[in-house]
Protein backbone atom coordinates (compact mmCIF):
# COMPACT_ATOMS: atom_id res chain seq x y z
CA UNK A 1 0.00 0.00 0.00
CA UNK A 2 3.05 2.42 0.77
CA UNK A 3 4.68 1.78 -2.19
CA UNK A 4 1.69 1.97 -4.19
CA UNK A 5 0.65 5.60 -2.35
CA UNK A 6 4.43 6.78 -3.89
CA UNK A 7 4.09 5.80 -6.86
CA UNK A 8 0.52 7.85 -7.68
CA UNK A 9 2.57 10.93 -5.76
CA UNK A 10 5.29 10.42 -8.15
CA UNK A 11 2.96 10.25 -11.62
CA UNK A 12 1.45 13.59 -10.46
CA UNK A 13 2.70 16.24 -12.83
CA UNK A 14 1.48 18.64 -10.93
CA UNK A 15 3.53 17.53 -7.50
CA UNK A 16 6.48 17.46 -9.88
CA UNK A 17 6.48 21.08 -10.88
CA UNK A 18 5.57 22.68 -7.55
CA UNK A 19 6.67 22.89 -3.96
CA UNK A 20 5.39 22.82 -1.17
CA UNK A 21 4.97 19.04 -1.12
CA UNK A 22 5.92 18.20 2.44
CA UNK A 23 3.26 14.88 2.46
CA UNK A 24 5.41 13.53 -0.52
CA UNK A 25 9.03 14.85 0.73
CA UNK A 26 7.72 12.94 4.24
CA UNK A 27 6.50 9.71 2.90
CA UNK A 28 10.26 9.58 0.62
CA UNK A 29 12.34 9.80 3.18
CA UNK A 30 10.55 8.81 6.37
CA UNK A 31 11.55 12.37 8.23
CA UNK A 32 8.01 13.11 10.20
CA UNK A 33 5.95 16.04 8.74
CA UNK A 34 6.69 18.00 11.35
CA UNK A 35 10.09 17.90 11.15
CA UNK A 36 10.55 19.20 7.81
CA UNK A 37 11.67 22.88 6.82
CA UNK A 38 10.29 23.66 4.13
CA UNK A 39 11.71 26.76 1.93
CA UNK A 40 10.23 25.34 -1.42
CA UNK A 41 6.99 27.08 -0.81
CA UNK A 42 7.40 31.23 -0.23
CA UNK A 43 4.49 31.29 2.74
CA UNK A 44 4.46 33.29 5.38
CA UNK A 45 6.65 32.15 7.92
CA UNK A 46 4.43 33.81 10.82
CA UNK A 47 1.53 30.88 10.50
CA UNK A 48 -2.15 31.34 10.25
CA UNK A 49 -2.80 34.52 11.96
CA UNK A 50 -4.43 34.05 15.27
CA UNK A 51 -7.51 35.65 13.99
CA UNK A 52 -8.06 32.49 11.56
CA UNK A 53 -7.72 30.14 13.91
CA UNK A 54 -10.49 31.75 16.32
CA UNK A 55 -12.84 31.80 13.44
CA UNK A 56 -12.32 28.63 11.84
CA UNK A 57 -12.83 26.56 15.80
CA UNK A 58 -16.08 28.89 16.05
CA UNK A 59 -17.01 27.73 12.40
CA UNK A 60 -16.80 23.95 12.61
CA UNK A 61 -19.95 23.94 13.94
CA UNK A 62 -21.30 25.24 10.61
CA UNK A 63 -20.10 22.36 8.61
CA UNK A 64 -22.96 20.72 8.12
CA UNK A 65 -24.25 23.96 6.32
CA UNK A 66 -23.31 24.16 2.82
CA UNK A 67 -20.98 27.58 2.20
CA UNK A 68 -22.20 30.24 0.50
CA UNK A 69 -22.03 29.32 -3.36
CA UNK A 70 -20.13 31.99 -4.19
CA UNK A 71 -18.81 33.58 -1.24
CA UNK A 72 -21.01 36.69 -1.65
CA UNK A 73 -20.02 37.93 2.25
CA UNK A 74 -16.08 37.17 1.60
CA UNK A 75 -16.09 39.25 -1.54
CA UNK A 76 -18.19 42.22 0.10
CA UNK A 77 -15.74 42.28 2.64
CA UNK A 78 -13.15 42.51 -0.04
CA UNK A 79 -14.64 45.13 -1.82
CA UNK A 80 -14.35 47.06 1.34
CA UNK A 81 -10.30 46.23 2.06
CA UNK A 82 -9.92 46.93 -1.73
CA UNK A 83 -11.76 50.04 -1.88
CA UNK A 84 -13.67 48.37 -5.18
CA UNK A 85 -16.84 47.53 -6.49
CA UNK A 86 -17.78 44.15 -5.08
CA UNK A 87 -18.98 43.54 -7.85
CA UNK A 88 -16.01 43.27 -9.84
CA UNK A 89 -14.29 40.59 -7.69
CA UNK A 90 -14.88 36.84 -8.01
CA UNK A 91 -13.44 34.26 -5.09
CA UNK A 92 -12.23 31.19 -5.95
CA UNK A 93 -10.42 28.02 -4.22
CA UNK A 94 -6.92 29.80 -4.77
CA UNK A 95 -6.23 32.18 -7.46
CA UNK A 96 -4.93 28.80 -9.45
CA UNK A 97 -8.55 27.88 -10.20
CA UNK A 98 -9.46 31.42 -11.44
CA UNK A 99 -6.95 30.53 -13.99
CA UNK A 100 -7.78 28.32 -15.32
CA UNK A 101 -11.35 29.66 -15.23
CA UNK A 102 -9.84 33.13 -17.40
CA UNK A 103 -8.81 30.64 -20.06
CA UNK A 104 -11.58 28.13 -19.79
CA UNK A 105 -14.07 30.92 -20.12
CA UNK A 106 -12.52 33.72 -22.80
CA UNK A 107 -10.86 30.87 -24.79
CA UNK A 108 -8.02 32.38 -26.55
CA UNK A 109 -6.52 31.06 -29.33
CA UNK A 110 -3.27 33.09 -28.54
CA UNK A 111 -1.77 33.50 -25.39
CA UNK A 112 1.62 35.09 -24.43
CA UNK A 113 3.35 33.99 -21.74
CA UNK A 114 6.71 35.13 -20.07
CA UNK A 115 9.85 32.10 -19.14
CA UNK A 116 10.22 31.71 -16.59
CA UNK A 117 7.43 31.93 -14.89
CA UNK A 118 4.11 30.47 -12.53
CA UNK A 119 3.38 27.28 -15.04
CA UNK A 120 -0.04 26.67 -14.60
CA UNK A 121 -0.89 29.77 -17.10
CA UNK A 122 0.70 27.10 -19.66
CA UNK A 123 -1.14 24.42 -18.45
CA UNK A 124 -4.44 25.92 -18.18
CA UNK A 125 -3.94 27.14 -22.50
CA UNK A 126 -2.87 23.55 -22.38
CA UNK A 127 -6.16 21.97 -21.19
CA UNK A 128 -7.79 24.18 -23.62
CA UNK A 129 -8.51 23.26 -26.89
CA UNK A 130 -7.73 25.30 -29.91
CA UNK A 131 -5.30 27.99 -27.49
CA UNK A 132 -1.71 28.35 -28.51
CA UNK A 133 1.04 29.47 -26.34
CA UNK A 134 3.76 32.36 -27.07
CA UNK A 135 6.98 32.53 -24.95
CA UNK A 136 8.74 35.41 -23.96
CA UNK A 137 11.63 34.58 -22.98
CA UNK A 138 13.35 36.33 -20.17
CA UNK A 139 16.82 37.33 -20.48
CA UNK A 140 19.46 36.43 -17.13
CA UNK A 141 21.75 39.09 -18.59
CA UNK A 142 19.14 41.72 -17.71
CA UNK A 143 18.16 39.69 -14.11
CA UNK A 144 15.01 38.39 -16.27
CA UNK A 145 13.16 41.86 -16.07
CA UNK A 146 10.59 42.47 -18.43
CA UNK A 147 11.32 44.93 -21.45
CA UNK A 148 8.04 46.85 -21.36
CA UNK A 149 7.99 47.95 -25.35
CA UNK A 150 9.18 44.37 -26.49
CA UNK A 151 6.58 42.46 -24.52
CA UNK A 152 4.05 44.90 -26.28
CA UNK A 153 5.57 43.97 -29.78
CA UNK A 154 5.12 40.56 -28.50
CA UNK A 155 1.18 41.07 -27.53
CA UNK A 156 0.29 42.10 -31.45
CA UNK A 157 -1.61 39.16 -32.37
CA UNK A 158 -2.60 37.42 -28.97
CA UNK A 159 -5.21 37.51 -27.43
CA UNK A 160 -4.26 36.98 -24.09
CA UNK A 161 -1.21 37.42 -22.37
CA UNK A 162 -0.25 36.89 -18.51
CA UNK A 163 2.13 38.65 -16.02
CA UNK A 164 3.41 37.72 -12.94
CA UNK A 165 4.20 40.09 -10.91
CA UNK A 166 6.21 40.01 -8.27
CA UNK A 167 6.99 37.22 -10.62
CA UNK A 168 7.62 33.89 -9.78
CA UNK A 169 10.22 32.40 -9.39
CA UNK A 170 13.00 35.30 -10.02
CA UNK A 171 10.74 37.53 -7.49
CA UNK A 172 11.65 40.54 -9.75
CA UNK A 173 8.28 43.53 -9.81
CA UNK A 174 7.38 45.67 -12.47
CA UNK A 175 6.09 49.05 -11.32
CA UNK A 176 2.71 50.11 -11.54
CA UNK A 177 3.77 52.57 -13.88
CA UNK A 178 5.07 49.99 -15.95
CA UNK A 179 1.93 47.68 -15.68
CA UNK A 180 -0.10 50.46 -16.62
CA UNK A 181 2.02 50.85 -19.55
CA UNK A 182 1.03 47.43 -20.57
CA UNK A 183 -2.36 47.46 -19.88
CA UNK A 184 -2.73 51.05 -21.99
CA UNK A 185 -1.13 48.75 -25.07
CA UNK A 186 -3.65 45.21 -23.94
CA UNK A 187 -6.59 47.41 -24.53
CA UNK A 188 -5.48 49.09 -28.03
CA UNK A 189 -3.96 45.50 -29.30
CA UNK A 190 -7.82 44.13 -27.72
CA UNK A 191 -5.47 41.51 -25.77
CA UNK A 192 -6.68 40.64 -22.51
CA UNK A 193 -3.99 41.02 -19.83
CA UNK A 194 -4.18 39.06 -16.42
CA UNK A 195 -1.81 40.19 -13.87
CA UNK A 196 -1.10 37.56 -11.44
CA UNK A 197 -0.68 39.53 -8.31
CA UNK A 198 -0.23 36.39 -5.63
CA UNK A 199 2.72 37.88 -4.14
CA UNK A 200 1.97 41.44 -4.35
CA UNK A 201 1.00 41.78 -0.20
CA UNK A 202 5.07 41.43 0.59
CA UNK A 203 6.03 44.86 -1.49
CA UNK A 204 5.01 48.44 -1.36
CA UNK A 205 3.55 48.22 -4.26
CA UNK A 206 -0.42 49.21 -4.63
CA UNK A 207 -0.53 46.60 -7.41
CA UNK A 208 -3.35 47.14 -9.99
CA UNK A 209 -6.54 45.96 -8.69
CA UNK A 210 -8.04 49.45 -8.51
CA UNK A 211 -7.29 50.19 -11.88
CA UNK A 212 -9.41 47.31 -13.80
CA UNK A 213 -12.21 49.56 -13.55
CA UNK A 214 -11.01 51.53 -16.33
CA UNK A 215 -9.93 48.94 -18.69
CA UNK A 216 -12.14 46.39 -20.61
CA UNK A 217 -9.02 44.00 -21.14
CA UNK A 218 -7.48 43.87 -17.78
CA UNK A 219 -7.97 41.00 -15.26
CA UNK A 220 -6.10 41.15 -11.54
CA UNK A 221 -5.76 37.72 -9.76
CA UNK A 222 -4.61 37.55 -6.39
CA UNK A 223 -4.27 35.31 -3.51
CA UNK A 224 -4.98 34.90 -0.04
CA UNK A 225 -2.74 31.88 0.92
CA UNK A 226 0.80 32.90 0.82
CA UNK A 227 0.39 36.33 2.85
CA UNK A 228 -1.63 34.71 5.15
CA UNK A 229 -0.12 31.30 5.17
CA UNK A 230 -3.53 29.53 4.17
CA UNK A 231 -2.08 27.10 1.48
CA UNK A 232 -4.01 24.36 2.82
CA UNK A 233 -7.30 26.22 3.02
CA UNK A 234 -6.96 27.14 -0.64
CA UNK A 235 -8.69 31.09 -0.94
CA UNK A 236 -8.17 33.31 -3.69
CA UNK A 237 -9.88 36.10 -6.10
CA UNK A 238 -9.90 38.09 -9.17
CA UNK A 239 -11.10 41.47 -10.49
CA UNK A 240 -12.81 41.68 -13.57
CA UNK A 241 -14.01 44.22 -15.90
CA UNK A 242 -17.59 44.26 -15.08
CA UNK A 243 -18.50 43.54 -18.95
CA UNK A 244 -16.57 39.96 -18.12
CA UNK A 245 -18.32 39.19 -14.81
CA UNK A 246 -21.50 37.54 -16.66
CA UNK A 247 -19.48 35.17 -18.39
CA UNK A 248 -17.01 34.39 -15.78
CA UNK A 249 -19.97 33.27 -13.40
CA UNK A 250 -21.85 31.39 -16.05
CA UNK A 251 -18.21 29.10 -16.60
CA UNK A 252 -17.59 29.29 -12.40
CA UNK A 253 -18.99 26.13 -11.02
CA UNK A 254 -20.62 27.37 -7.23
CA UNK A 255 -19.51 25.85 -3.37
CA UNK A 256 -15.46 25.99 -4.74
CA UNK A 257 -14.73 28.30 -1.30
CA UNK A 258 -15.45 25.86 1.79
CA UNK A 259 -17.03 27.54 4.91
CA UNK A 260 -13.89 27.80 6.87
CA UNK A 261 -11.91 29.29 4.00
CA UNK A 262 -14.34 31.74 2.96
CA UNK A 263 -14.79 32.90 7.43
CA UNK A 264 -11.26 32.40 7.24
CA UNK A 265 -10.52 34.85 4.61
CA UNK A 266 -12.58 37.45 6.15
CA UNK A 267 -10.68 37.63 9.52
CA UNK A 268 -7.33 37.36 7.56
CA UNK A 269 -7.68 40.84 5.65
CA UNK A 270 -9.06 42.72 8.88
CA UNK A 271 -6.34 41.49 10.47
CA UNK A 272 -3.77 45.13 10.33
CA UNK A 273 -1.69 43.94 13.45
CA UNK A 274 -0.62 40.73 11.61
CA UNK A 275 -0.01 42.37 7.88
CA UNK A 276 2.08 45.13 9.73
CA UNK A 277 3.83 42.08 11.79
CA UNK A 278 4.11 39.94 8.60
CA UNK A 279 6.03 43.16 6.46
CA UNK A 280 8.71 44.02 9.60
CA UNK A 281 9.11 40.16 9.75
CA UNK A 282 10.05 39.41 6.37
CA UNK A 283 12.57 42.44 6.19
CA UNK A 284 14.28 41.22 9.17
CA UNK A 285 14.58 37.77 7.13
CA UNK A 286 15.73 38.97 3.64
CA UNK A 287 18.19 40.92 5.31
CA UNK A 288 19.68 37.98 7.37
CA UNK A 289 19.39 35.73 4.63
CA UNK A 290 20.95 38.64 1.98
CA UNK A 291 23.99 38.72 4.21
CA UNK A 292 24.24 35.30 4.40
CA UNK A 293 24.12 34.62 0.48
CA UNK A 294 26.91 37.28 -0.10
CA UNK A 295 29.62 36.20 3.06
CA UNK A 296 28.97 32.74 1.04
CA UNK A 297 29.59 34.04 -2.68
CA UNK A 298 25.94 32.20 -3.92
CA UNK A 299 24.59 34.30 -6.57
CA UNK A 300 21.21 35.02 -5.70
CA UNK A 301 18.57 37.59 -8.02
CA UNK A 302 17.67 40.76 -5.63
CA UNK A 303 13.80 40.59 -4.88
CA UNK A 304 11.23 42.30 -3.95
CA UNK A 305 9.19 39.46 -2.41
CA UNK A 306 9.69 36.68 0.07
CA UNK A 307 11.86 34.42 -2.08
CA UNK A 308 15.15 34.38 -3.92
CA UNK A 309 16.22 32.65 -7.06
CA UNK A 310 19.99 31.89 -6.69
CA UNK A 311 22.02 30.07 -9.38
CA UNK A 312 24.88 27.74 -8.15
CA UNK A 313 26.70 24.89 -10.17
CA UNK A 314 25.95 22.76 -7.03
CA UNK A 315 22.19 23.40 -7.27
CA UNK A 316 20.52 19.64 -7.54
CA UNK A 317 23.43 18.95 -4.89
CA UNK A 318 21.90 21.11 -2.87
CA UNK A 319 18.32 20.15 -3.54
CA UNK A 320 19.06 16.49 -3.05
CA UNK A 321 21.22 16.69 0.15
CA UNK A 322 19.22 19.03 1.46
CA UNK A 323 16.00 17.19 0.86
CA UNK A 324 17.07 14.02 2.60
CA UNK A 325 17.76 15.78 6.01
CA UNK A 326 14.18 17.28 5.65
CA UNK A 327 14.76 20.81 4.00
CA UNK A 328 13.31 21.57 1.01
CA UNK A 329 14.26 23.76 -1.30
CA UNK A 330 12.74 24.17 -5.06
CA UNK A 331 14.43 23.15 -8.11
CA UNK A 332 13.93 25.60 -10.83
CA UNK A 333 14.85 23.41 -13.39
CA UNK A 334 11.53 22.75 -14.64
CA UNK A 335 11.09 26.40 -15.36
CA UNK A 336 10.67 27.03 -18.92
CA UNK A 337 14.03 29.82 -19.66
CA UNK A 338 15.59 27.93 -16.34
CA UNK A 339 18.12 24.82 -16.20
CA UNK A 340 19.58 22.50 -13.52
CA UNK A 341 21.68 25.51 -11.84
CA UNK A 342 19.13 27.26 -10.61
CA UNK A 343 16.98 26.91 -7.23
CA UNK A 344 14.57 28.90 -5.29
CA UNK A 345 14.22 29.58 -1.54
CA UNK A 346 11.66 30.62 0.58
CA UNK A 347 12.13 33.64 3.69
CA UNK A 348 11.24 31.58 6.66
CA UNK A 349 11.85 32.57 10.72
CA UNK A 350 15.55 33.66 11.50
CA UNK A 351 15.89 30.04 13.18
CA UNK A 352 15.28 28.19 10.22
CA UNK A 353 16.96 30.73 7.62
CA UNK A 354 19.93 30.09 9.83
CA UNK A 355 19.67 26.20 9.06
CA UNK A 356 19.29 26.87 5.68
CA UNK A 357 22.65 28.80 5.64
CA UNK A 358 24.35 26.34 8.03
CA UNK A 359 23.78 23.50 5.83
CA UNK A 360 24.71 25.73 2.08
CA UNK A 361 28.24 26.47 3.56
CA UNK A 362 28.37 23.04 4.46
CA UNK A 363 27.50 21.80 1.31
CA UNK A 364 29.54 24.87 -0.71
CA UNK A 365 32.77 24.13 1.50
CA UNK A 366 32.50 20.27 0.52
Amino acid sequence: MINSALDLMRDSAVIREHGGNVYQASAETGIPLDRIIDFSASINPLGVPETVVQVIREGIKYLPHYPEPFAEQLTMQLGRHLDIDPGMILCGNGSTELIYLVVRALAPRKVLIPAPTFSEYERACNVQRGTTCVPYVLSPEDNFDLDVNRFISAMEGCDMAFLCNPNNPTGRLLTRDAVITLADAAERLNCYLVVDEAFIDFTNEPGMVRDVMNYSHLIVLRSLTKFYALSGLRIGYGVFPASLMGLMKKHKEPWTINLLAQQAGIAAINDTVYQRKTISSIAEGKRFVEQGLSTLGIEYLPSAVNYYLLRSGQAQEIVESFRKKGILVRSCSNFAGLDDSYLRIAVRSLEDNAVLLKELARTCAA
